[in-house]
């Protein structure tokens, strides 16, 4: 068994680690964006490249003859990987560029929602042309000046600005809203929604839904939920798969969601959907909204999920491409994950620890290491990179238990970098409760 694993960091780290367990003890060829160190200990193969040259992915799997391939980023995925390697015989654990526009388009994905579910989405309108006087009226009028816009298509995490938080005045979103149009052609202008956020997701194969623990991922740099946005600084599970400010409708409904828009791109798209549909959801004070969709593993969400895989990663992806996929296939133990990012001190404003040394102490069996911008010298010396270095998890029959071994380990570490404490504290959680019964006690 060969499974080709094209990948960028922590996340594939993580798939890789998951895969590397299978009883089935496959051949794993990576295809990566840096020589990352966990994945290099764990392939048979490491290529370090281009991961958009699909020309060069393509020589390096038409060479090793994989059985499967699995594709970790949002760009090789939105950009029609899955489309090429299906070309060439080889069934790919990642949705086709059609299906990927639940993700990078969107437009796609809200006027999908629309159509499928619609008391999931917040009220939006797309602009393909940059009309001041519609644009100035939709968001001071209609929504009242609380907004968000998006760029229509992929960019990295990057391209949603919110009104209170990344945009100042009316003025500044009605610019960024002209930028997005002048660079991508449309832009989405929606509702900002008020709650708490969270993630769910799922394999999918057509029809078939199978759900992972639901997670919350904490975007903000530093402690509080403050500073510039990140592509993530933890998240954390419980061990009843759900979370504690979610209650059992909330998570029912956000899984009847996923598998109402695998219907829906089956009968819009014309196929199946294969692989990875993540739910990005906000608990509000009726309900919940879709913030957005994502067409693969979130990073750090499958820093979490993955560990706690009891059952088969590589018979779930051969489920997923044959079209096959049982809900007992899938297993999940029951317990609670916090998973700390480590960065750089300077991240994200700047990159000025790049190349600064860093050390690890040894790996508990409670805890897990994944690393992401992180490079190996000849000596076996880590240096840091510019972006998130690693992922470090917690394992625990609770989140006090998990969030306690996550935090020990990311002291014990020694370099220029630094991580969230309070991920997974008691009392940051306790505020997300505190939220929710505020707002619902208000309808």
């Amino acid at each position: 068994m060969k499974i080709l694993l094209v990948a960028s960091g922590a996340r594939e780290h993580a798939i890789a680690d998951a895969l590397a367990r299978s009883p089935q003890k496959p051949e794993i060829i990576s295809v990566c964006t840096t020589n990352n160190p966990g994945l290099k200990r764990l392939s048979t193969e490491l290529h370090v490249g281009n991961i958009l040259d699909f020309p060069w992915v393509m020589e390096i799997a038409q060479k090793a003859k994989p059985d499967l391939a699995i594709v970790g980023p949002d760009d090789p995925i939105g950009n029609g990987l899955a489309d090429v390697l299906e070309d060439a015989g080889i069934p790919a654990m990642a949705p086709k560029k059609s299906l990927a526009r639940i993700e990078s388009s969107k437009s796609f994905a809200r006027d999908l929602l629309r159509n499928t579910v619609p008391d999931s989405v917040p009220q939006y309108r797309v602009f393909t042309s940059y009309e001041p006087k519609e644009l100035n009226k939709f968001i001071a009028q209609d929504l009242k000046g609380n907004y968000v816009v998006k760029y229509d298509a992929l960019r990295g995490g990057k391209g949603v600005k919110v009104s209170g938080e990344h945009l100042a005045t009316i003025e500044e979103g009605m610019q960024y809203a002209k930028d997005c149009i002048e660079e991508g052609g449309r832009v989405v202008i929606e509702e900002k929604l008020v709650g708490v956020e969270f993630s769910l997701l799922s394999f999918v194969s057509g029809t078939q839904v199978v759900d992972m623990p639901a997670i919350q991922d904490h975007k903000r740099a530093y402690a509080g939920d403050t500073g510039p946005n990140t592509g993530g600084m933890g998240t954390y599970t419980d061990s009843d798969h759900s979370l504690p400010f979610l209650t059992r409708e909330d998570l029912a409904r956000a899984k009847e969601i996923n598998r109402l828009t695998a219907q829906a791109l089956l009968t819009a798209c014309g196929e199946p959907y294969r692989g990875i549909l993540y739910g990005g959801f906000i608990a509000v004070a009726d309900g919940i909204r879709v913030i957005e969709f994502n067409a693969r593993f979130g990073d750090p969400e499958a820093l979490n999920v993955l560990p706690l895989l009891s059952s088969d990663l590589v018979a779930i992806c051969q489920a997923i491409t044959q079209g096959t996929l049982p809900e007992d296939l899938v297993r999940f133990d029951h317990k609670a994950t916090v998973c700390k990012y480590l960065a750089p001190e300077s991240y994200p404003v700047s990159k000025d620890q790049r190349g600064a040394v860093v050390t690890f102490p040894p790996v508990p069996k409670n805890a897990r290491l994944f690393f992401g911008d992180i490079a190996e010298n000849e000596q076996g010396i880590l240096h840091v990179g510019g972006s998130r270095t690693a992922g470090i998890v917690g394992i625990g029959e609770t989140l006090a238990e998990a969030e306690t071994i996550a935090e020990e380990f990311c002291r014990q570490v020694k370099g220029p970098v630094r991580h969230r404490a309070d991920i997974g504290t008691a009392a940051l959680i306790e505020q997300r409760m505190q939220t929710m019964r505020a707002l619902r006690t208000l309808v």
